[in-house]
């Protein structure tokens, strides 16, 4: 990749730059625009309340006009009273934002590396998420850091933004993997809240499969699958890469060493689609070189019955 002066710039696509990312709102915007203009969607202010929420707040006695489906029948039994159980108003949606930062999405063919598009198609979502009025919080597999706590507007957008530019920039140090990540999810979803998990393929093998359903029970999830064309169709080649250790030629003209390719890339990426198809969670693949906004209108969409 090279820069305006021809020199080549080795940044570009290597590692998320803040200023792109924020670039990206305007992206986000004008696909909510045009999802709402393709669905005849009517263009109404949101009420700041979302309704009666279903986070448990206290018990109280009961009193004539209360919901008798919410009567706490253990108080009952130990007060000799009646009580139902009152619970918080919900008033602001959670958009969780849950980072794969595994090793092998730091690679790319072209355009950018896995990582990039992961920070950039995440910075889409949490733009969204404003413009929807939802609070955003983020999160990686690791013990040593804790979540972007949920804020809602610019500032909790810039605050994904921020820690987002730093997990991609370079493979972060205690990475615990994607099945961390998701326990530490489960602890701050509440029913209604939309997940976005950002993964390499290989990573889903990682989650034990019934944490799916469990996650998808209450709350809107999309996995994004980030790729890499090479990944997924290799050319009948000889191949030069470039790793941390050095140079490495492949011959993928050898019938066994493109079917080793194939093992190693494109069967993963299968399986991992066929695990969450399995699960009922919906999954897109986002390759490298795609617009990073183009599974937007996924995300939008209400989860099928």
């Amino acid at each position: 990749m090279r820069d305006a002066d021809g020199a080549v710039d080795t940044a570009a696509g290597v590692r998320p730059a803040l200023a792109e990312l924020i670039a990206l709102r305007a992206s986000a915007t004008r696909q909510g625009a045009a999802l709402r203009a393709h669905t005849g969607l009517r263009q109404q202010a949101p009420s700041p309340l979302r309704g009666q929420g279903m986070e448990y707040a206290e018990s109280r006695e009961y009193v004539a006009g209360d919901d008798a489906r919410h009567i706490d029948w253990r108080v009952t039994a130990r007060t000799g009273r009646p009580h139902t159980k009152a619970f918080q108003t919900e008033r602001e949606r959670l958009t969780l934002l849950v980072a794969d930062t595994a090793p092998t999405l730091y690679v790319g063919s072209r355009v950018r590396f896995k990582s990039v598009q992961a920070a950039r198609a995440a910075a889409v979502a949490a733009w969204a998420a404003v413009a929807d009025g939802d609070r955003i919080a983020a999160l990686r597999g690791t013990h040593d850091e804790a979540p972007v706590p949920p804020a809602s507007g610019s500032r909790g957008a810039l605050r994904v933004l921020h820690a987002l530019a730093r997990w991609y920039a370079a493979p972060p140090a205690g990475d615990a993997g994607l099945a961390v990540a998701l326990d530490h999810a489960g602890r701050l979803l509440r029913p209604g809240a939309r997940l976005l998990v950002l993964a390499d393929a290989a990573s889903i093998a990682t989650v034990p499969a019934q944490r799916w359903p469990a996650l998808a029970a209450h709350n809107q999830v999309l996995v994004v699958l980030l790729t890499d064309p090479l990944e997924q169709a290799p050319p009948h080649a000889r191949l030069r890469l470039a790793t941390a250790s050095g140079r490495v030629e492949l011959d993928l003209r050898d019938g066994a060493q493109h079917a080793r390719w194939q093992a190693a890339f494109a069967e993963p990426i299968a399986r991992a689609q066929a695990t969450l198809r399995a699960a009922r969670v919906r999954c897109v693949l986002l390759s490298s070189e795609m617009p990073s906004d183009v599974w937007l209108p996924v995300f939008g969409r209400p989860k099928a019955a």
